[in-house]
This record gives structure tokens, C-alpha cells and sequence, in this order.
């Protein structure tokens, strides 16, 4: 059940908190799976359909639909609803990655997994095609640039990793890493708006390597494009030894955060312009994975049936 401090500053469920649920599920899938540790690599196409009400029942369900030789694809889908009816809906479904790795923290192959009814067979194709589309994004990733040359709106939150952001393995859970993000996301979004903002859309959330306890955590969030009433934001995780002083990048993802007003009713959110050249190129960037997300978003999310490689 959705408690009160899962709440954000809208009200509802925070959409970081949807996004911890989402990893601890598909981390339990996984495991059970490979029979092994499992780290996240990747989570995409994060689509918050409705929020999450607090008192609200919730159901996390992840289910396999796809492996590689040493990786393995999985659906997650949050429903919730009233629990005097017992009625649920889907708020968010998306797509996560994990890989397993044996004792020494290197990648070690898993089973393979066949689909056998037509929710799977759907799942394992869309799976597939998305590979491509994945790793398109992540060439588009690769080929910008993020520096002071940029005039876009920006913060960068600064802080220890705590014993208590720990995981199974040691590390800090992927689940914290994008519950920070959606935080650094909401301070750029909310100060560009001037007013409440909430979270729709998180895409390409890469985990480059792992974060550990202790490390000085650094996440950086800039504004790259505006549309009607959403802003898109682009998010870099680093983190180091706060003895040395050197940081190297963990994570990175785009989110797309609306405007409300003060009945939380979508509202038009004044235009950002690219002054620079660097802003140029990041706008047009995030158009492009706009361009990615449509051809996406031809698939309805449903609530898959139980199987033998589900976890709720």
C-alpha cells in the first residue's frame, strides 16, 4: 500500500520512489532467473500513465521476456487502485536490463528463456527490435556535449552515499540512483516553470558502472528542449572517492517532467530557446529521442498474466 512517505510534493506517489520499486522488482526477477547477482544496465521507456495515489493498493509485477547470453530483458508494470475494490490500472510499464555476474563481479551467462503464450511472444519481439533502437540512442548519447559552454537552465546536487542506499551486492541500488535523478530533474523543471511539475516520461537510463557507499555522488540536471507544457531534461550521475576527488560517470538518462498549476492541470510552459551552439545540438538531440519515443509508443501496456519467470 502507498504510504504517505512515498508521497512527493504534488501529492502523489514521487515519481522516484515508482522508479525504486520498478529496479527492487526487476532485480528479483532477474535473480531468480540466473540464479545469481544481478546489476542493472539499463531502463528505458518509462512512461508514468497516471500517478500513484497515497492509500492506494499497488502491485509491481516483473516478468522475463528476453535474454541474451549473459543479460536478460524484463517487463515491469506498477498497477494500483483502490483497495476497497480491489480494482487496478496500469500507472507504468517499461523495460529494464539486467546482467548477471558471477562472484568476482564479472558478466556470467544465464539460462535462455523461450515465450510460450502471446503476451511473451509480443514482449520478446518488442524486446528485440528495441536492442536496435537502444543502441541508436546510445551512439546519439555518446556524440553530445555537456559543458560550460551550455546556457541552458542546470543544478547539480552534491551529496555522500549513505550505508543506507546500500543493495544485495554492496552497491547503491539503481532504484536510489534514479530516485536522485528524478529529484535533480524536479529542481530544473520546477524552477523553469515557476510552479508544481510532475514526472511523465524517463528514457534511456544507462548504468555505465557501479556506485559505491561512501563515494561523493554529484547529479547534474540541464534543461535541452521545451514543448507545449513539458520540459526534457538531460541527467548525468558521477560519483568518486571524496579523498581523491576524481569522478567518473555512473549513470545517464533524459526525463521529461509537465507543467501544472495549482490544481495539478496541465498548463503551457514558456519556451526555452538555445542560445549557444552546445544548446543547439542538445535540443536537436533531445527532439531526435523524441522522434525514437513516438515510434515506441505504438504499444498499449497491459498487465501481463502470471508465468513461471514473474515476481511480484
Amino acid at each position: 500500500m502507498a504510504a504517505p512517505t512515498d508521497a512527493g510534493l504534488t501529492g502523489t506517489v514521487d515519481g522516484g520512489r515508482v522508479l525504486e520499486w520498478i529496479d527492487k522488482s526487476g532485480y528479483a526477477c532477474a535473480a531468480g532467473w540466473s540464479g545469481t547477482y544481478c546489476v542493472t544496465a539499463y531502463v528505458g521507456n518509462i512512461k508514468f500513465a497516471q500517478p500513484v495515489r497515497v492509500g492506494d493498493i499497488v502491485e509491481v509485477q516483473s516478468r522475463l521476456v528476453y535474454t541474451g547470453r549473459t543479460s536478460m530483458h524484463i517487463v515491469t508494470t506498477v498497477a494500483s487502485g483502490d483497495p476497497r475494490t480491489g480494482e487496478l490500472t496500469v500507472a507504468t510499464q517499461c523495460l529494464s536490463v539486467f546482467v548477471a555476474v558471477d562472484t568476482t563481479g564479472k558478466p556470467t551467462p544465464v539460462p535462455g528463456f523461450e515465450p510460450v503464450d502471446e503476451w511473451e511472444r509480443e514482449q520478446h519481439e518488442i524486446a528485440r527490435q528495441r536492442i536496435d533502437l537502444r543502441h541508436d540512442i546510445e551512439e546519439s548519447i555518446a556524440g553530445q556535449v555537456y559543458s560550460d559552454a551550455g546556457t541552458a537552465p542546470r543544478t547539480v546536487l552534491r551529496f555522500l552515499a549513505a550505508p543506507t542506499d546500500i543493495n544485495w551486492g554492496g552497491k547503491v541500488h539503481g532504484g536510489t540512483v534514479m530516485r536522485w535523478i528524478d529529484d535533480a530533474a524536479h529542481v530544473v523543471a520546477s524552477g523553469w516553470h515557476g510552479g508544481p511539475t510532475i514526472a511523465a516520461y524517463a528514457g534511456g537510463v544507462r548504468f555505465y558502472r557501479p556506485l559505491l557507499i561512501g563515494d561523493l555522488v554529484e547529479v547534474e540536471a540541464r534543461l535541452l528542449h521545451t514543448g507545449t507544457t513539458s520540459m526534457h531534461l538531460g541527467l548525468h550521475v558521477r560519483s568518486g572517492d571524496p579523498k581523491t576527488g576524481e569522478m567518473n560517470l555512473t549513470t545517464h538518462c533524459m526525463i521529461v517532467f509537465v507543467a501544472l498549476d495549482d490544481e495539478h492541470r496541465k498548463v503551457p510552459v514558456r519556451e526555452w530557446e538555445p542560445v549557444s551552439d552546445e544548446d543547439t545540438a542538445l535540443d536537436d538531440h533531445a527532439q531526435y529521442v523524441i522522434g525514437v519515443r513516438e515510434r515506441l509508443r505504438r504499444h498499449v501496456p497491459t498487465v501481463p498474466p502470471a508465468s513461471r519467470a514473474t515476481t511480484r
